[in-house]
C-alpha cells in the first residue's frame, strides 16, 4: 500500500497567541460581513480587539456584528459603506472613531469576482472589479491613513495568487489584485517612516467560502486535497491565523510583503478549467461555471 500524504493541522490562534494580545486596539475591516474577512475579524476580536465591519448590506453586517460580539465578548459595530464611494467610507471611519476614539488596524477586504474570458468581459464588468478591489483599497487607505499614522498601526490587504501567472477567465481580477499588491508596497515604503506597516495576504483555495464555491469548477471542492503540499484544502482560520501574526508585534519587522496562505498550491497550480478547450470553446465549459459573484 502506498503511503498517504500528511495533512497539516489546523490550529486555533488562541493556542499560540495570548488572549489579550490586542486589548484596547480597534480593527476597521471592509468586507467583514462574511467569508474570509469575517474570520479575520473574529480572530482579532478573540484576542481582545474591538471592530468595525464595513459593507454595502447593512442587514448582513448587523447580524454578523451581533454574532461576533456575542462569540468574543468584544464590541463589533456595523458601518454601511461602498468602497467605491469615498464619502461613505469617511462616514464609516467617523463611526469607528466616534465609538472607539481610534483605529489601529485596517483590513482592506472588499472584493468582487466571476469567471469569464477577456472576450466575454464587458468594459463595465472589468471596471467594476477594478473599482471594488483596487480603487476601493485606495479609498480605504485614504480614509483611514490619518488614524493609522496616529496609532502607529498596520494594514493588511486581501489579495489573491491568480496574477502570479496567466490565469484564464481571470483577467479582471488579476489586474485588480496586482494593483492591490503594488499599492501595499508603496504604502509600506511611504508610510514606514510614520510608523505604519502594510502587508498583503493572498489566500489560495479556501474551502467553504462563497468565492471558492463560485470560482471553482462545480464538484471540485473536497476536504482532503492531496494535490496541495499541505495535504488539505485551506480554511478561513488559516487566513485568520496569518492575520493575527501580521498585526502582532511579532511581525514588527515585516512590511511591504505578500504572504500567500495557500498550502503551497501555487507551486503546483494547474488551470482550473480544461485548457485550451476553455478558451477555444467557452460554451463547452459553461456547465462547470457557477453564477457570477
Amino acid at each position: 500500500m502506498a503511503p498517504s500524504a500528511y495533512s497539516q493541522p489546523l490550529v486555533d490562534s488562541t493556542a499560540i497567541f495570548k488572549p489579550d494580545l490586542f486589548k484596547g486596539k480597534v480593527l476597521f475591516c471592509t468586507g467583514g460581513g462574511s467569508g474570509i474577512c469575517r474570520a479575520m475579524t473574529a480572530a482579532m476580536m478573540r484576542h481582545g480587539a474591538d471592530a468595525v465591519i464595513v459593507g454595502r448590506k447593512l442587514d448582513r453586517l448587523s447580524q454578523t456584528a451581533k454574532e461576533l460580539s456575542e462569540a468574543t465578548g468584544r464590541t463589533c459595530v456595523p458601518a454601511q459603506a461602498d468602497v467605491r464611494q469615498p464619502h461613505t467610507l469617511k462616514d464609516a471611519v467617523a463611526t469607528a472613531t466616534d465609538k472607539f476614539g481610534r483605529i489601529d488596524f485596517v483590513i482592506c477586504g472588499a472584493a468582487g469576482n466571476f469567471l469569464a474570458p477577456i472576450s466575454g468581459v464587458s468594459e463595465n464588468a472589468f471596471r467594476t472589479v477594478v473599482e471594488i478591489d483596487t480603487i476601493g483599497t485606495y479609498n480605504t487607505i485614504k480614509a483611514t491613513l490619518p488614524h493609522i499614522r496616529a496609532s502607529k498601526g498596520s494594514y493588511i490587504h486581501v489579495s489573491a495568487t491568480l496574477h502570479y501567472r496567466g490565469t484564464p477567465y481571470q483577467a479582471h481580477v488579476s489586474a485588480a489584485k496586482a494593483g492591490v499588491d503594488a499599492l501595499s508596497a508603496v504604502l509600506a515604503v511611504e508610510e514606514g517612516p510614520h510608523g505604519v506597516r502594510s502587508n498583503v495576504i493572498s489566500p489560495g483555495p479556501i474551502s467553504g467560502t462563497e468565492g471558492m464555491e463560485r470560482l471553482s469548477p462545480k464538484g471540485s471542492q473536497t476536504g482532503h486535497f492531496p494535490g496541495t503540499p499541505a495535504g488539505r484544502m485551506g480554511d478561513v482560520e488559516d487566513v485568520a491565523n496569518a492575520t493575527v501574526f501580521l498585526f502582532s508585534d511579532a511581525a514588527a519587522f515585516i512590511t511591504g510583503q505578500v504572504l500567500p496562505v495557500d498550502g503551497g498550491t501555487e507551486h503546483l497550480r494547474t488551470q482550473f478549467l480544461p485548457y485550451p478547450q476553455a478558451v477555444l470553446d467557452p460554451a463547452s465549459v459553461r456547465s462547470l461555471i457557477s453564477a457570477k459573484l
